[in-house]
């Protein structure tokens, strides 16, 4: 069997599920284990592979062991231990966490799947659950080279674009960057659409006209028509936005970075969950200003 063939997918939420399912889709022998059993069997009902009871079990014979959970400690919790993936890998195997994370978690598992002979991958996506279910997400990668150069065949199944940014951490730190920007964004585009709005306006004609120059974004294009019909129960939760600005922040803190929008922003989303919104989508930050 070629070793691409053998990976287990340990987390199995809304970017998890369809990110396993292309694997298992394209021909690699998939083992997945999810903390709720039940998201694990719906998984297995819909592709072909098996259900693990541990991530252990799940990392047993496995070449790349996939992790994309929710924080720094719902990964320690699924890594390390007895019963954790790191316990059930083999020398010459390859850790790749997909989890938005801090940077200092990332040197951490770096260190502790070479200790047994392991590679490791930080690699947060960028995407959403609509680039999960299609396959086209964007991956950026911290770690060693050669160690990027055997996973990257992988994660191409589900990715349309995978870059190395550097060592351990560099993808986190990538993805920090990614979050600061959309949260600008967004709240910029939340303004803008508001001023329209109350200026009597037709924000969506707005937004036609707009797009079509330096305005545009992807945001923009995505998000500025469910905003103004005031629909925010889906996509990627305020409740997630907070945790990931908070890590970018906290870096800040360490590395001299001046984040003052970033900071403001994410107390509007604050905002935003003390009115009701914390699994809105980001795009709710429209909603505090009316």
């Amino acid at each position: 069997m070629d070793e691409s063939e053998s990976v287990a997918f340990i987390g199995l939420g809304v970017m998890g599920f369809p990110m396993a399912g292309h694997l298992a889709r394209a021909g690699c022998r998939v083992r997945v284990y999810n903390r709720t059993t039940a998201r694990a069997a719906a998984w297995q009902s819909e592709y072909p592979g098996e259900v693990a009871a541990t991530p252990r079990a799940a990392a047993e014979g496995a070449a790349f062991v996939m992790i994309c959970v929710g924080n720094d400690a719902d990964v320690r919790s699924v890594v390390h231990g007895d019963a954790g993936a790191l316990a059930g890998m083999q020398r010459g195997a390859v850790l790749i966490d997909h989890t938005t994370a801090s940077a200092e978690l990332a040197r951490e598992l770096a260190k502790a799947a070479a200790t047994r002979g392991c590679g490791f991958l930080d690699a947060p996506v960028s995407g959403g659950q609509a680039g999960a279910q299609k396959g086209a997400l964007t991956v950026m990668a911290g770690g060693a080279g050669d160690v990027f150069d055997r996973a990257k065949p992988v994660l191409d199944h589900y990715a349309r674009a995978v870059r190395l940014m550097g060592p351990a951490g560099s993808g986190q730190l990538t993805k920090m960057v990614n979050q600061i920007c959309i949260a600008g964004v967004l709240q910029g585009l939340a303004e803008g659409l508001h001023f329209a709005e109350q200026a009597g306006l037709d924000p969506l004609a707005v937004v036609d006209v707009i797009s079509k120059g330096a305005a545009q974004s992807w945001q923009m294009e995505n998000r500025a028509p469910t905003m103004a019909r005031r629909e925010f129960e889906f996509g990627f939760a305020v409740d997630w936005m907070r945790k990931d600005l908070d890590i970018a922040l906290r870096t800040a803190r360490d590395n001299g970075a001046r984040l003052p929008l970033t900071a403001l922003v994410d107390q509007f989303y604050g905002d935003v969950q003390k009115m009701g919104g914390a699994r809105w989508d980001t795009s709710s930050l429209i909603e505090r200003l009316r």
